[in-house]
């Protein structure tokens, strides 16, 4: 049974002969109802204190476990940006390998064809000053035959000269000295 401090002030004890004094116990319990008075109001007070602590702590662990969630949901998305980052990065890398690797290659394909070319425009001077050789060692043969003097010529027609000088020297150069020479 839960006794209010209404309870106290009413209650209303038994006197005998030799009982206690009646004020002093009147005034004691009106002493007594106004603690319980006051530590009734105190109580409800916490109550309503504890009552509102109890809401926002759970307010709060609705706050924590949404805050929780959202770290994981952050991390996790977190995590997929660096793994799609990684990704990423190792495919640009494998591209510039690749990209190198191709160029490296046709650079190499350059150098052999420029070897080549080299090679041949060699081969085309050689020829080229095999051939000058030949034309040059055919007009020096021919100067050295247009150089010496012809016996029919000078002994036997001493007219016939006079008229091939006037008609202009005439060379004679044989169809094959013409291959040669070009």
């Amino acid at each position: 049974m839960k006794i209010t401090p209404l309870d106290i002030q009413h209650k209303v004890l038994d006197t005998q002969w030799r009982g206690y004094h009646k004020t002093q116990v009147d005034q004691f319990l009106e002493e007594i109802a106004e603690s319980v008075e006051e530590l009734t109001r105190e109580n409800l007070v916490l109550k309503e204190k504890l009552s509102a602590k109890d809401d926002e702590l759970a307010q709060l662990k609705r706050g924590e476990s949404t805050l929780t969630s959202t770290l994981i949901s952050t991390q996790s998305f977190v995590d997929q940006l660096k793994r799609g980052a990684q990704r990423d990065a190792d495919l640009v890398v494998k591209e510039a390998e690749l990209k190198a690797e191709e160029i490296l290659s046709q650079s190499r394909a350059e150098l052999v064809e420029m070897r080549r070319t080299i090679s041949g425009l060699r081969q085309q001077r050689a020829l080229v000053l095999d051939r000058l050789r030949s034309t040059l060692s055919s007009f020096h043969r021919l100067v050295e035959v247009e150089e010496q003097p012809d016996p029919v010529l000078d002994s036997s027609y001493p007219e016939e000269e006079e008229s091939q000088d006037l008609e202009g020297p005439q060379l004679n150069i044989e169809p094959a000295s013409h291959r040669e020479a070009g």
